[in-house]
């Protein structure tokens, strides 16, 4: 709780990067580099799971969710972001302050628990190969992902409640370039105690359970490979589950770097660079770790342009 001078704020000032000037123009190009490839890759890759009937599998299924989702979370930071770089006022107002952060968590929560899911679903695919599509219907497909959805969406609205009920700021300027919920709670007068308790242990189950069943899955998949008599067999499976692996270990990765307690007293340049690297660079990445390194996006892909090129 800070004290002093209090009140009610009609708009927030995003600080963003506005002490190191001189650099403007550089990270506005690179932003919007990425986040051009961004939105190409995540669109790109969602439309060709859609029209290609060769990924028409529960796996891609759960991939152009993740597309989707990293498409939208980077669509809600990075347009503000690259307007404020250039933009003096830097002014958001207290409402789409809000939405901002409901709509950004919820996309960050719903990928947490979408690589569950996908980790979940690795393991039906090499150690259940004969049940695989049985025991991912489409039934249980769509369970899964309104799942991610919804549980994401309640734990959203429950932090965007709690902050709505803060009734005064020490001050309307945000040292962040996003309006997210620590730097929020930082410049609250009132007590807000229970808002940084129930968004520890909201952050701390939902990335606890998601890694659990993660760890999980890949643990009967490791024993479930080794116990494979065919070295291709055993190359296979590995190649099928380095993409998922990748994402996971980058996505996480950068999570518990900002959040785990041991770094809670990195400064503020520190956290803002590491989550740049999780909102702005790792929807851009997921979908190229997916394409690069898979046969059967690359063969869909050159199957769909052939088939405009002569159709």
């Amino acid at each position: 709780m800070v004290e002093g001078n209090c009140t009610s704020v009609a708009q927030f000032i995003l600080q963003g990067f506005s002490d190191v000037p001189e650099l403007s123009a550089v990270l506005s190009l690179v932003f919007l580099l990425i986040y051009g490839v961004t939105v190409l890759a995540n669109l790109g890759m969602t439309a060709l799971i859609q029209v290609s009937s060769q990924l028409c599998t529960p796996m891609y299924f759960f991939l152009s969710h993740l597309s989707f989702v990293d498409f939208c979370y980077s669509s809600i930071i990075v347009p503000k972001m690259l307007a404020n770089i250039f933009n003096k006022d830097k002014a958001i107002s207290f409402q789409a302050c809000m939405v901002q952060f409901y709509l950004f968590c919820t996309c960050v929560v719903t990928e947490v628990f979408l690589l569950a899911v996908m980790a979940y679903d690795r393991f039906v695919a090499i150690c259940n190969p004969l049940l695989y599509m049985v025991i991912m219907s489409p039934k249980l497909r769509m369970v899964l992902v309104s799942g991610c959805y919804l549980c994401a969406s309640v734990c959203s609205l429950i932090h965007l409640c709690l902050a709505l009920e803060i009734p005064a700021f020490s001050s309307n300027v945000i040292d962040h370039f996003f309006c997210d919920l620590p730097p929020l709670l930082s410049l609250a007068c009132s007590d807000v105690t229970v808002n940084k308790v129930l968004l520890f242990v909201v952050a701390t189950f939902n990335e606890s359970f998601s890694i659990v069943i993660i760890f999980t899955s890949y643990l009967f998949i490791l024993i479930t490979i080794l116990r494979m008599s065919s070295a291709e067999g055993r190359r296979k499976a590995f190649s099928t589950c380095a993409s998922h692996l990748t994402a996971i270990t980058i996505f996480h990765g950068t999570i518990l770097s900002i959040y785990c307690p041991s770094t809670s007293e990195n400064s503020g340049d520190a956290n803002k660079v590491a989550t740049v690297f999780y909102t702005v660079v790792i929807p851009m990445l997921n979908p190229l770790i997916y394409s690069l390194r898979n046969k059967d996006v690359k063969g869909a892909l050159r199957k769909v342009v052939n088939s405009k090129i002569y159709s």
